[in-house]
């Protein structure tokens, strides 16, 4: 987990909560969890730290880059012809 969440996880009492997921994505996070001899609940929670870690950091969208890269390429010839 990255230490943003770490921290504000610590002592902070847990609750309940219930919602549903595919079952591929269930069993990857049962498999980590086994393998690495910690609680579902504490994998879980680990992702979800995670995923908010990265929205908090503005990583942008794979649709934007991939517009990005799509425009880039459509106007490599201009961009080649600007940089002389």
């Amino acid at each position: 987990m990255f230490p943003k969440w770490r921290e504000i996880m610590k002592g902070v009492p847990r609750e309940k909560f219930s919602s549903q997921a595919s079952p591929e994505l269930l069993a990857a996070l049962r498999k980590i969890a086994h393998k690495e001899g910690r609680q579902f609940q504490v994998v879980l929670e680990e992702a979800i730290g995670q995923y908010l870690e990265e929205r908090d950091r503005g990583k942008p969208r794979a649709a934007v880059i991939a517009q990005f890269q799509a425009s880039v390429e459509k106007n490599r010839r201009l961009g080649e012809l600007l940089a002389r």
